[in-house]
């Protein structure tokens, strides 16, 4: 089975990693070929790291690489398993898998990594929506178990078991899920961020001592060093489509400061600097 993974940020590279890791033949595509760039070298990085601590053999990383390919022709994206790791926008989503629907078989499968979208929305308008499912991977992924299969109004069961079949294969605990706003996870971990920005925004604390305070209960990461490592404009993204599709309810309004990051350009890690500075 050849895979297409679309979007060649952190979770894209994250998904192309362990897609290779389980032999499939994989192409990692973006419009952008500065950021295929950036993304073989992380994708590089990982692997040799897990080479380095044990985890795979010189053989397996070697093999791993020789089924990855990338492009930014969109011409190329025909296969048989197609997965989008983009923005979190409905319209963007949607015109893609339009154009992807018009170049690739009626036996290609359709997925999306959509954190918070529902998928019967992203299907809408589409001429088979049956072909596409929700597989919500979490960052990063090459080293986060679990994966939600959401399917929408029209999909088929069947395309739903391939995609959890696939899930599985990559050694992931695949769950399924209902279709509704932020699926299973988001849905109960969005006031993580939530809270712990209201209380920043309260000056209940700083961002830091929050940060402390959840490692010291047993989080590997603090609610302001994940959204650095997610993307601060993704996890606000993220929170803006649930205030909405929760019609507006407080417990999910974003916050004035997540939303300033975000028109600075301080998306976190990726931008050298969010919560925290990365530079140097």
């Amino acid at each position: 089975m050849k895979v297409i993974i679309i979007g060649s940020g952190v979770m894209g590279s994250g998904i192309a990693i362990e897609s290779i890791r389980a032999g499939y033949s994989t192409l990692l595509y973006d419009i952008n070929a500065e950021a295929l760039t950036k993304a073989e070298s992380y994708i590089h990085q990982q692997l040799d790291k897990a080479q380095s601590i044990g985890k795979i053999s010189e053989e397996s990383r070697l093999n791993s690489l020789k089924l990855l390919q990338f492009s930014h022709q969109f011409e190329d994206l025909q296969a048989d398993f197609i997965l989008e790791a983009i923005v979190e926008k409905l319209p963007v989503k949607q015109d893609l898998f339009a154009k992807l629907e018009a170049q690739n078989s009626e036996n290609c499968i359709f997925a999306t990594n959509t954190s918070s979208i529902p998928i019967t929305q992203i299907a809408r308008g589409l001429k088979h929506p049956e072909r596409l499912v929700g597989v919500h991977f979490f960052n990063p992924a090459h080293i986060m178990k679990l994966v939600e299969i959401i399917s929408g109004a029209a999909t088929d069961e069947s395309v739903a078991q391939k995609a959890y079949d696939w899930a599985v294969k990559l050694g992931k605990t695949a769950v399924y899920a209902k279709d509704a706003p932020g699926f299973i996870v988001n849905r109960v971990a969005r006031h993580f961020y939530v809270e712990s920005l209201k209380a920043l925004e309260e000056q209940v604390g700083d961002f830091e001592q929050m940060d402390r305070l959840m490692r010291a209960t047993s989080f590997k990461m603090g609610p302001f060093e994940l959204m650095d490592l997610i993307g601060v404009e993704t996890n606000y993204s993220v929170t803006q489509s649930m205030f909405e599709q929760f019609q507006y309810d407080s417990k999910f309004r974003p916050s004035r400061i997540q939303k300033q990051k975000v028109d600075a350009g301080f998306h976190g890690r990726k931008t050298k600097k969010g919560f925290y500075s990365y530079e140097g």
